[in-house]
């Protein structure tokens, strides 16, 4: 009994596509599988899931952090906040924002090592730290910040107090000792 001619076509087309699906399924899947993968062992390397916490020793497994996590357990602030408490907003959603932006930029600049050494506070972190530090001593100093997290141009505190969360800073871009001055 022999098929006649569109029942062949028909036919045909199933096995096509069938081999069309399977070399589609793998064109697409072995670079989805291999990209996934190496996510996967990325994030597991660079101890991702430590960044959802609020455990200050998360901020030193880049080496780069190291002289910051050294100066703030030697700093006024040490018995009291965390690097949490200071660097991210305190509402739910606004400290994960902040959280997701700052490890894609530490990534980017730790992967291609194009951070400015030593490294620096950014502006919307400068601002973060600013909001951080009138929440905590706002009873304290309320009569001299008024407009201190909205004017841009305004006195931030820590221009005084550079040494309030970190203790003296030197090593990260503060004054030498006198002993640490070139001398002629």
């Amino acid at each position: 009994m022999e098929v006649d001619q569109p029942e062949k076509s028909a036919q045909k087309r199933g096995i096509l596509s069938k081999f069309s699906r399977t070399t589609l399924a793998c064109v697409l899947g072995v670079p989805v599988g291999l990209l996934a993968g190496l996510g996967a062992f990325t994030f597991n390397y660079a101890e991702g899931l430590s960044y959802a916490g609020s455990d200050p020793e998360t901020c030193v497994n880049c080496h780069i952090m190291r002289p910051q996590f050294d100066s703030w357990q030697r700093g006024s602030h040490h018995n009291f906040a965390t690097c949490v408490d200071c660097h991210l907003p305190h509402d739910l959603i606004g400290k994960y924002i902040a959280k997701s932006s700052n490890g894609y930029h530490h990534s980017k600049g730790f992967t291609l090592q194009d951070f400015h050494e030593p490294i620096m506070i950014k502006p919307g972190n400068s601002r973060i730290l600013q909001d951080n530090c009138i929440r905590c001593h706002g009873e304290m100093v309320h009569g001299l910040v008024a407009g201190a997290t909205t004017d841009p141009d305004s006195v931030r505190c820590v221009h005084c107090h550079s040494s309030a969360g970190h203790g003296e800073t030197l090593g990260l871009g503060g004054r030498l000792l006198p002993d640490e001055r070139e001398t002629p």
